[in-house]
């Protein structure tokens, strides 16, 4: 949204994004994770992600980085060797593991996207997914599908649906888009439709004790 020439800022102060540390074999990948941190860039908005600069992770956060916006990368201390992850730009933040990576990760950020990765971008998606529908976070979820990479996974939702395992409700925690600009529109606009497990109130005092 432009105004007298200007762009708004976003509604979102962070975005937490989830990646390969792998590039992938396309070239649109790698762009896509630039032109995704040049767009957060102008919405001015800044990126938490799993640190180091090898990959997807390491385009996405060095183009936010040279736009002047903020970056946290949490690293477990295991992965902290460069010769594992290379040297993260920004803030680096270390956790004991993997739970407390995704966690510090979730709590810094007001929204998610997965660009294409592997299994640990999986398990990282599926898991803040999860929360949302039991109702841990009300933040919007997005699949940045570059050249539909996700189409699989989201036609396997789908299909969950139609089998009764995920409601209809809960298939819209899910936002998609083609480009990084499009996803973060979209994401903009989300509002929630599933119903609540447990109250989000309910788990932040359990988990502050």
């Amino acid at each position: 949204m432009e105004m007298n020439g200007e762009v708004n800022a976003s509604r979102f102060k962070t975005i937490c994004v989830f990646c390969g540390s792998s590039q992938g074999k396309k070239a649109s990948y790698q762009e896509a994770a630039i032109e995704l941190g040049r767009v957060l860039v102008s919405r001015s908005i800044d990126l938490v992600y799993g640190g180091g600069s090898i990959g997807l992770m390491g385009l996405v956060s060095q183009a936010v980085h040279e736009g002047g916006r903020h970056v946290m990368g949490v690293i477990p201390k295991t992965l902290m060797p460069r010769e594992l992850t290379g040297e993260t730009v920004g803030e680096v933040k270390a956790v004991a593991d993997m739970h407390q990576r995704k966690a510090e990760m979730a709590r810094h950020s007001d929204a998610f996207i997965a660009l294409p990765g592997g299994y640990g971008t999986l398990e990282e998606l599926l898991e803040v997914i999860t929360w949302a529908q039991l109702g841990i976070h009300d933040k919007p979820v997005g699949l940045l599908n570059v050249d539909g990479y996700y189409n699989s996974l989201l036609s396997f939702i789908d299909e969950a649906v139609e089998e009764g395992f995920i409601s209809p409700k809960a298939r819209h925690i899910i936002v998609s888009a083609p480009t990084a600009k499009e996803l973060v529109k979209k994401l903009e606009e989300y509002v929630p439709q599933h119903e609540r497990v447990i109250s989000q109130h309910s788990w932040e005092i359990e988990h502050s004790r």
